[in-house]
């Protein structure tokens, strides 16, 4: 069967555009996997409302170990902090009445939040149903508070590990593409603390982030490596050096380690094009 000259160019031609289309659409895939918002929207935060769940209060809360680390890191810092964490066990987003709780005064703190970080569900981002129900709550709640001229961050979760029932190896993917989406879709910034967690794995498998009883809450381990997450990702400051131990409950080889998996996911995070 024979082809002439012309049919040539012409099947030459259709296979260029559609390896062209091809790039293009590969490099847009790319590019949303690119936090839009690449640092800290409001410089050394103050006053900071963290909403959410049992990923927060777990383990003495992560505001707590947060503002301990701030503290260390800045005692004048430290001293004019004004933090509260607003969480419901089990709570998707939907569950929290934002508007009333970033109100001045409600909860003990007169002037509006500077900065408000939204925990969702630990399961946001595994259905279509939940990310569409996560992604409606953290737009209307991302409405009020910058009305209030707040800034929002979401804080990515970590994943489950087994043999929780719902642990897949693709989850962190899953949520990593979601949270990022989610945070360009809205301008605001997203805290790669699923991201670390997985780091941390990967580069120290014994490593016990999560809850022995449940394998989906974090450990006090995992918690630090939270705090020092959020910390890197809103300061802008590296956690590495900071004395912050949980008061002498991590010894100083695995804060070091956490310490340095929480900026390495940071800067590795912003770093993407």
């Amino acid at each position: 069967m024979s082809i002439t000259l012309k049919k040539l160019r012409r099947l030459t031609q259709a296979t260029a555009l559609t390896l062209t289309l091809a790039v293009i659409a590969t490099g847009a895939a790319f590019a949303a996997s690119a936090p839009a918002v690449k640092g800290p929207q409001v410089e050394a935060p103050k006053r900071v409302l963290l909403v959410g769940n049992s990923y927060l209060y777990y383990n003495d809360s992560l505001h707590n170990h947060l503002r301990r680390m701030v503290a260390e890191a800045d005692a004048e810092l430290g001293k004019a902090l004004q933090y509260k964490s607003a969480t419901i066990g089990g709570a998707t987003l939907a569950h929290h009445n934002v508007d009333w709780l970033t109100g001045p005064g409600q909860i003990g703190i007169k002037e509006p939040f500077e900065l408000v970080i939204l925990q969702g569900h630990s399961a946001a981002a595994l259905s279509d149903k939940r990310q569409a129900a996560f992604k409606e709550a953290a737009a209307a709640h991302a409405k009020i508070i910058a009305e209030r001229g707040g800034k929002v961050a979401l804080y990515m979760t970590h994943a489950y590990v087994a043999p929780h029932k719902q642990a897949k190896p693709e989850n962190t993917q899953l949520i990593d593409d979601f949270y990022v989406k989610t945070g360009n879709e809205l301008g605001v910034l997203v805290i790669p603390v699923g991201l670390a967690f997985d780091e941390a794995y990967k580069r120290d498998p014994q490593i016990k982030l999560h809850n022995a009883q449940d394998h989906s809450h974090p450990s006090l381990l995992g918690s630090y490596l939270a705090a020092a997450t959020v910390y890197a990702t809103i300061y802008g400051k590296s956690p590495v050096g900071n004395a912050y131990d949980a008061y002498g409950q991590i010894d100083a080889k695995t804060a070091a380690f956490l310490q340095q998996v929480a900026q390495d996911t940071v800067t590795g995070f912003f770093a993407r094009k």
